[in-house]
């Protein structure tokens, strides 16, 4: 995975084989107006050590600040977004009903598509209404994983729960 972050937190955490990484990494110096360069500052190290914790089950939920620049909609999508909790799941559709825009689906699908802090902003809980795994941009496989793996040491059911 490749992470990058501001003064103010973590902007970017992807998966560095994902074909939307070069766009991504152009829009962040675009909406923030800088040049991405590589470097490490206290969010960053503070990203790694929550990141170990999750992937080894001890902690559920992310405390380091993000920097989410995008458009009001899209923000307010991701926001929610990480309201789901640890090893739950949410359909696109009742991910538009929580946010009072019911017949908007498609267009919460296209603002998860947008996130660029994988993960941290888990993107991965949100699943078709029929319970099936669509459209992560890390892959299906990695988003099944992501899903056992909070199943796993969350001590819910293995299937997912639409609520």
């Amino acid at each position: 995975m490749i992470a990058g972050a501001t003064e103010d937190g973590v902007c970017l955490l992807e998966f560095t084989d994902t074909r939307k990484l070069s766009p991504e990494l152009r829009d962040l110096e675009r909406l923030l107006g800088t040049t991405i360069e590589e470097g490490d500052n206290s969010y960053l190290k503070m990203l790694k050590t929550q990141l170990s914790g999750y992937f080894e089950g001890k902690i559920q939920e992310f405390t380091v600040p993000v920097v989410i620049p995008g458009s009001e909609f899209q923000k307010i999508v991701w926001q929610e977004l990480m309201n789901i909790p640890f090893g739950s799941t949410r359909s696109y559709h009742r991910q538009a009903e929580i946010l009072e825009i019911p017949g908007s689906a498609r267009a919460v699908a296209n603002a998860n598509a947008r996130n660029r802090i994988s993960i941290v902003i888990p993107c991965h809980r949100v699943i078709g209404s029929d319970g099936r795994l669509t459209g992560y941009a890390g892959g299906l496989k990695r988003k099944k994983w992501l899903l056992d793996h909070e199943k796993r040491y969350s001590g819910k059911p293995a299937d997912p729960e639409l609520f």
